[in-house]
């Protein structure tokens, strides 16, 4: 135990180091609901090979408050400056993890909620028309310890959730999608990073999730930085359109 405890340190260690021999920003990557982090595995190819250390959380998607938390332990454990990006429900992770840390220099929103506080993924994707998310979901799983998981029915998830991907990788998130808990699409949020964080956007204009007009008002609200809008893209343009997304976060990291 002993040995592994010592290793375990070791790599701590070199994990600290590996972030600090570069003079760039960390990109923090968290995802949304039905994703998971290798959602970002081509934009994290691209930041990579242009120098950028990465990391791609595994958002629980338990509740905002507790999923803001974890991302916040990992903001902590990070020494240099931070670009925090968020997609689809991780908007609403970010927004609240990012609340009085000052190492984040810079937020992007991907597909993303950016809520006020008081405001529910699930009311501002109701307050313009559009999501036809809603009947893609399969019937909720009750959970032992109460509350239910949710889950786009695989039948409906490419069209619904990534029609602008082949159909053999939309098979694939399909049935390795990670579910969100129902209390988590409806919780409140307390932080709005946004207001004090300089932001960016950018969104695909056939999302089907989350209604376009939805997020050009909160770009619009949050005075993003940059707002770009993928013609033809899905509610994951980061997994069909990984260079405008790497290219607005490394924007993001140099503040342009």
């Amino acid at each position: 135990m002993k040995k592994l405890l010592a290793g375990l340190a070791i790599a701590g260690t070199l994990f600290s180091n590996a972030y600090a021999q570069t003079d760039k920003p960390t990109i923090v990557l968290v995802h949304g609901a039905f994703a998971d982090a290798s959602s970002w595995n081509g934009v994290i190819d691209i930041l990579e090979n242009d120098g950028y250390p990465v990391v791609a959380v595994a958002n629980p998607l338990r509740g905002v408050r507790n999923d803001a938390e974890y991302v916040a332990d990992i903001l902590s454990s990070i020494e240099s400056p931070i670009v925090l990006v968020g997609h689809s429900y991780g908007g609403s992770v970010i927004s609240e993890a990012a609340s009085d840390n000052a190492k984040v220099k810079a937020l992007v929103y991907v597909s993303a909620f950016a809520p006020e506080a008081g405001e529910t993924a699930a009311g501002l994707a109701g307050k313009f028309p559009g999501s036809t998310l809603g009947p893609a979901i399969a019937p909720p799983v009750s959970l032992s310890g109460g509350g239910k998981d949710l889950y786009i029915r695989q039948d409906k998830f490419h069209d619904q959730f990534a029609a602008d991907v082949s159909d053999t990788e939309a098979k694939l998130m399909a049935a390795t999608q990670r579910p969100i808990t129902e209390a988590a699409l409806n919780e409140a949020r307390t932080g709005a990073a946004w207001k004090n964080i300089p932001s960016w956007f950018i969104y695909g204009d056939e999302d089907k999730n989350i209604p376009p007009q939805a997020l050009a008002f909160m770009a619009h609200r949050a005075h993003a930085r940059e707002t770009v809008v993928v013609k033809g893209a899905s509610h994951v343009v980061m997994v069909s359109d990984p260079a405008p997304v790497a290219k607005m976060i490394e924007n993001a990291a140099v503040g342009e």
